[in-house]
């Protein structure tokens, strides 16, 4: 007689835990190493094709990896689109039949699942999800800049929604990454310099596009995969994938805070790094992703590899099947694009590694699939969010971000007695260079320059002229002459500068994405590290001579790491990397429509000689150079305002700290009202500072508040005392007299 029950991993009514210890029972060995495999380019599962009723037609490279495993675990990017995957508007999905070529995948990857295994969508979602006519966010370093967890954690829902409409289940985000060395041409992902900063937009990050935490996830809320655990900023040089010389501490107080916070936020997976911790790559590294990550922290997520990590750790395994066993003893659940956990069944029969070991990474992989509830509706469900939300909340982030690092003689905002506006340089009237790696090509006409904010919203009758002046890169000098001639015409110039991240077809790329040679343009982004942070000749030459007319001169700065510029013009904002829709935010705040309310997620240098230069270094009697200036030019935190704040003394009161902060100048304006920390009685040698709050306070000329800051002493209470500062950045809270707090012994 033939059973009829229904197998209990098909019941939703079960426990998540009931049905993944059923359906791995029913699994062979074969069909449980297919769940930790993620080997596929997604965009090479695919061809458009107009004879096909869906658009779209599956290749045989997809059937093939469908039947090796008898199912696909996962799918890495089935909607990138960028000159490395070759996806642009002529070959790719769009918005509108992205859902149908996910269930068109879908429906295969079942079909060839015994057991009727859906597969995972993993996306890359650094700043929006990388897809055609997907929202583009401003990049994490500009995130950093806004000091505002609550609108970044709209506009990650924001991204969550758009990648579950399409069909995308997991979101790839750059998140735990400290900034330490700005030669690193991946600094752009970074939220900053600084772990608490960091840790705070992670927890945003986590809640916006995961949700309240729960045993699932609605149709609207995408898992988070935090990338990269961890130490990856460290490396040494500011060389990509370069070695990582941390010790213990400096791991656990600045590389790791934003991994834990997100850990805590309920985080449904990390990416391990390329990097090695303590001369283990982090891959391969137990301490780091079991004993520390699972054991310690009690993680219970899904730790994926780096794309081609795994098989790196063949160099000091000998082979790609013990380097794939290796990982997985490790603690890496699922590959990305590599061939040693291919082999995972030999190292099962060779005895590498357990059946046991095996079935718990199966396990994780199976119960997220459940609890994004594939098995019952493997399809998408919901509608994308309007085009023009996504619009907003990136012109929102990119107004945020906006810097302003110094302003002499109150050249911003622009007064209304200048009519005539020359706008100048090779970043005032493009687009292209304003979104940063990890970008979806941009149909044309979409975003804003500099330029075109200006036009759009300055008043009627000023005279705005244009002159590029020079290339990005380069030494051609021959647009010079022009540039100068608007500018001494002109009552006011506005010089944008800056770096591109943008990758062209000529680009050559690596396996796992990376740019291996600079071309075109490009001066920023994956794999693209600078000895020196200086601008190129041409945009040098460019500055000087413009300065050197006399007309008043505001300076912008686009760009993805803080690049050394010398202090020629009155005015000096960055926007960083500001999304499609950057130039009317930039254009906003240099017309004064908007205050310059971003404060400087990193230290910006003298020059690369003084590197490092973070601000929470260790209490050390630092001697200065003989031949230059020790300090940064611009500190962690600074960022100047159209108005003037004052703040009180501060109070502490349990376990909040008080501050009164006047506005005492004549327009509106934000303060962040940043708390840091000095240990004083301490078992270990301390940091010069720590941030360890912030809170912002939007105020009208002449109103005084009190802000109340959380400072939960609870964290506290093994150090002895500590004595707090309260002030707009780092350099400002030094001078600023401390209150002590002393605790418990």
């Amino acid at each position: 007689m033939t059973d009829t029950t229904t197998p209990v991993y098909r019941d939703p009514d079960a426990p998540v835990d009931t049905r993944v210890r059923d359906l791995l029972a029913r699994m062979t060995l074969r069909e449980k190493v297919g769940q930790l495999n993620q080997r596929m380019y997604g965009w090479n599962a695919y061809r458009r094709t107009p004879d096909s009723p869906d658009g779209f037609e599956l290749t045989d490279a997809l059937r093939a990896e469908t039947d090796r495993f008898a199912g696909l675990g996962a799918l890495y990017g089935l909607f990138r689109a960028d000159a490395w995957s070759g996806v642009d508007h002529t070959n790719g999905p769009s918005v509108q039949d992205s859902a149908a070529l996910a269930e068109l995948v879908q429906r295969h990857v079942i079909a060839s699942s015994r057991l009727g295994i859906p597969a995972l969508f993993v996306e890359e979602v650094p700043h929006g999800h990388m897809a055609l006519d997907g929202t583009v966010l401003p990049v994490n370093l500009a995130i950093g800049a806004t000091w505002d967890p609550g609108l970044y954690e709209r506009a990650a829902a924001h991204a969550a929604a758009e990648l579950r409409a399409r069909g995308g289940h997991m979101a790839l985000v750059s998140a735990l990454d400290i900034a330490r060395d700005p030669r690193w041409g991946r600094t752009e992902e970074c939220f900053g310099e600084d772990p608490h900063l960091a840790a705070r937009l992670t927890e945003a990050l986590v809640r916006g596009m995961q949700g309240e935490p729960g045993d699932g996830f609605a149709p609207d809320k995408a898992p988070v995969v935090l990338k990269h655990f961890a130490g990856q900023g460290a490396t040494v040089g500011g060389r990509n994938s370069a070695e990582s010389e941390l010790g213990l501490r400096e791991l656990h107080e600045i590389h790791l805070p934003a991994a834990r916070a997100g850990v805590r936020a309920g985080a449904a997976a990390l990416m391990s790094a390329y990097n090695e911790v303590d001369g283990l790559p982090c891959s391969g590294n137990r301490a780091l992703l079991t004993q520390l990550l699972r054991e310690d922290w009690g993680f219970e997520g899904l730790v994926m590899a780096d794309g081609l990590a795994v098989d790196r750790l063949a160099r000091i395994t000998g082979d790609k099947v013990s380097a794939g066993a290796l990982a997985l003893n490790a603690g890496v659940d699922l590959s990305l694009w590599d061939e040693g956990f291919t082999h995972l069944e030999e190292a099962v029969e060779r005895g590498l590694v357990s059946e046991e070991t095996l079935d718990t990474a199966v396990a994780r992989v199976l119960r997220l699939k459940f609890q994004l509830g594939l098995f019952e509706q493997p399809y998408a469900t919901t509608e994308s969010p309007l085009p023009n939300q996504g619009r907003e909340l990136s012109t929102a982030l990119a107004r945020a971000a906006v810097t302003l690092l110094h302003n002499d003689s109150g050249v911003l905002p622009i007064p209304a007695t200048v009519s005539r506006i020359a706008v100048i340089g090779p970043q005032s009237a493009t687009t292209a260079h304003q979104l940063g790696d990890y970008t979806a090509p941009q149909r044309p006409g979409t975003g804003t320059s500099v330029l075109e904010g200006l036009r759009r919203l300055a008043p009627p009758g000023t005279d705005i002229r244009h002159a590029p002046g020079c290339a990005l890169t380069g030494d051609d000098l021959s647009g010079i002459p022009e540039a100068v001639a608007a500018a001494a015409a002109s009552d006011l110039a506005v010089l944008v500068l800056g770096g591109s991240s943008a990758r062209t077809p000529d680009t050559d790329f690596d396996a796992n994405g990376a740019a291996r040679n600079a071309v075109s343009e490009m001066t920023c982004g994956e794999g693209v590290d600078l000895a020196g942070l200086s601008l190129g000749r041409a945009q040098l030459a460019l500055l000087s001579a413009v300065t050197a007319t006399g007309t008043p001169t505001a300076v912008v700065l686009i760009q993805g790491r803080p690049h050394v510029v010398p202090e020629h013009a009155g005015a000096l904002l960055t926007a960083w990397y500001p999304g499609p829709w950057g130039g009317e935010a930039i254009a906003e705040v240099l017309l004064g429509h908007a205050e310059p309310t971003g404060r400087l997620p990193v230290s910006i240098s003298h020059s690369v000689a003084q590197l490092p230069v973070y601000y929470n270094h260790k209490d050390t009697e630092y001697g200065g150079y003989v031949d230059a200036d020790a300090e940064p030019l611009y500190s962690f935190g600074h960022g100047l305002s159209y108005t003037s704040f004052e703040y009180g003394p501060p109070r502490v009161a349990g376990d909040v700290i008080e501050v009164d902060v006047t506005n005492t100048g004549k327009r509106n304006g934000r303060s962040v009202v940043q708390v840091y920390m000095r240990r004083l009685l301490t078992p270990v040698w301390p940091r010069t500072l720590e941030l360890h709050a912030f809170q912002a306070v939007e105020l009208v000329p002449g109103e005084r508040r009190r802000v109340e800051v959380p400072f939960g002493t609870d964290q506290l209470e093994q150090v002895g005392a500590v004595e707090v500062r309260v002030a707009e950045s780092a350099r400002a809270a030094l001078a600023v007299e401390p209150v002590v707090v002393r605790f418990k012994a």
